[in-house]
């Protein structure tokens, strides 16, 4: 029976140290440096592009938060300004 223990010891462990070898081996990935510069251009836009995204996404979330806050009230005083300010480059435009 001790044995046995010893054994299926040993090979457990050989079996958990060949798991974490080849999933150590698996899971390394080799980053792909771009080989022309068009290539890496593509790349830099592309991460660009995603950054410009998500900060327009967290700009428009940070905007409706604060809208959600302010009360009906500052609402329309802001509705009214801004329609007050279009009249009055309108006219300006108008007369210059």
């Amino acid at each position: 029976m001790n044995k046995v223990m010893k054994i299926r010891t040993i090979y457990t462990i050989i079996l958990l140290l060949a798991a974490l070898n080849i999933s150590s081996c698996v899971g390394t990935k080799h980053s792909r440096t771009a080989e022309t510069v068009e290539e890496a251009e593509k790349t830099l836009a592309k991460k660009q592009k995603k950054q410009k995204k998500s900060a327009n996404k967290s700009k428009k979330e940070a905007e409706k938060r604060y809208w959600r806050l302010q009360s009906k009230s500052a609402k329309n005083s802001v509705r009214r300004n801004k329609r007050r300010q279009k009249r009055i480059t309108k006219y300006k435009k108008k007369n210059h």
